[in-house]
């Protein structure tokens, strides 16, 4: 069996793999049929001839498993069978393939896809323009592609996420991914979302600089205390006033810390209580609950001490 790429310059010695094997591949495949084609691409520099017995001792896999993977990985098109032996297929090819390839005939879901694929592909023009000065590399066009397919992101947001790292500094893969994870986990698909959820980051700032300064804090917030301020925020959506209530009430105690103020906070939310009034209200029904119960219990107390007393004379009186 005869292996070779289909693309056949090569430039250095090393055995490159795309990232979106490991996107798009990786996780739906089995860990030995991965050694098998890991394999396969290192021999397909070489250009050499290969025996299915020789891929078994070299890889201590049985013969059967060889033949699976083989055929798995011919079966999604990942390798083409081509006389004797095999071609190893570009897989950034047939992912944009997978996203771009025309059709004969199209169907209504197909022409709603295309005007879609208008405004895609005009702001990737604009990203290509405006970030790359026209010369964006194959790499991107295919991250776009998944990022858009992976996100559900509207094309003024994609565009958003590169200006925002443009603007940072931070034009590199791992840096927008965690910003583009952070805005889907933050439900943001159109730019109007992201506008919002901006604002809130923005309120979530004051309120962290607020709370440092109320207090007395030097130090930096860490980040789990920055995670409670977001929840608190963002997820609960409570404003500083709101927030300024569990601080004057937690801040007073002796054992203050971040996870008892996220308990309160946390409590008043799991009540459904939104506003101000609403938990002032509740605070004071608390209260009153309290005092209510401390009340009662010392009246129990009392009967209890009255009747043990009756009892006493009832015993002394039994044995005159």
């Amino acid at each position: 069996m005869k292996l070779e790429q289909s693309d056949e310059s090569y430039l250095f010695s090393t055995t490159s793999i795309p990232d979106v094997f490991f996107s798009e591949y990786l996780s739906q495949s089995s860990g030995d049929f991965i050694k098998v084609y890991l394999y396969l691409v290192y021999l397909s520099k070489y250009n050499k001839d290969v025996k299915l017995n020789d891929l078994s001792k070299r890889l201590s896999l049985t013969f059967p498993i060889i033949q699976e993977a083989i055929a798995y990985w011919e079966a999604i098109g990942v390798i083409t069978k081509k006389g004797t032996g095999f071609v190893i297929n570009n897989l950034q090819e047939i992912e944009l393939h997978k996203l771009y390839k025309p059709k004969v005939e199209l169907s209504t879901e197909d022409i709603d896809r295309n005007e879609k694929n208008k405004f895609r592909a005009s702001s990737i023009d604009t990203i290509n323009n405006s970030f790359f000065k026209g010369l964006m590399t194959e790499f991107w066009y295919m991250k776009i592609g998944l990022w858009f397919d992976k996100y559900g992101f509207d094309e003024q947001v994609m565009v958003a996420l590169f200006s925002y790292c443009y603007n940072r500094f931070a034009m590199h893969e791992k840096y927008m991914q965690a910003v583009a994870d952070t805005w889907f986990k933050n439900n943001v698909k159109t730019f109007s979302d992201l506008e919002l959820f901006f604002q809130k980051q923005q309120e979530s700032q004051k309120i962290q600089n607020s709370i440092q300064k109320k207090l007395r804090m030097t130090r930096p917030l860490t980040e789990f205390e920055q995670g409670y301020i977001e929840k608190w925020t963002v997820d609960y959506g409570y404003p500083l006033d709101v927030i300024n209530i569990a601080l004057k009430r937690t801040t007073a105690r002796a054992n203050f810390s971040f996870d008892s103020l996220d308990r309160e906070i946390s409590d008043w939310h799991d009540r459904s209580l939104k506003t101000c009034d609403e938990i002032q209200n509740f605070i004071v029904e608390s209260k009153n609950q309290m005092k209510n119960k401390k009340e009662l219990e010392k009246k129990v107390k009392n009967a209890n001490f009255e009747q043990r007393q009756y009892d006493n004379l009832d015993k002394l009186y039994a044995n005159n």
